[in-house]
């Protein structure tokens, strides 16, 4: 795994209550595909980028963007790098190590609810079509 060459800040959306000092690890399943059982953790520099991510995640609970610090090496996320957007534009990566949490933003942009429902309808005819695969 080659260090990406970004220095953040960098960021990690959900809808989990966190607390500076804890540990996002690989492990946990997909919220795209929740069959997968994701071996790496994903991140962005880009604040929105993580509030879409909070967004779309499985769960009634709010959607909380949090300022993050790989512990490990990352690399760009394959999912979105040169598969889907030449280069790195979204400034995804991705890590086998953990990522600490350093702190978390409130003034990243929400999705209207048309918005959120067209990314989740996007997302289903992805799920639903065998090359919207994820590479894990």
């Amino acid at each position: 795994m080659s260090r990406a060459l970004d220095e953040g800040p960098f960021f990690h959306g959900t809808k989990a209550d966190l607390r500076i000092g804890d540990l996002l690890t690989p492990g946990f399943r997909s919220n795209y595909r929740p069959e997968v059982v994701m071996n790496h953790i994903y991140f962005t520099a880009l604040p929105d980028g993580a509030g879409l991510a909070a967004e779309l995640a499985p769960s009634d609970a709010a959607p909380r963007v949090y300022v993050v610090e790989p512990t490990g090496p990352f690399e760009d996320d394959p999912n979105v790098t040169d598969k889907k957007f030449p280069g790195n534009p979204t400034r995804s990566y991705r890590s086998s190590s953990p990522l600490r949490v350093v702190g978390e933003i409130t003034d990243w942009t929400r999705l209207t609810p048309e918005a959120l429902q067209a990314w989740r309808e996007r997302l289903a005819a992805i799920h639903a079509d065998e090359r919207g695969e994820i590479i894990n």
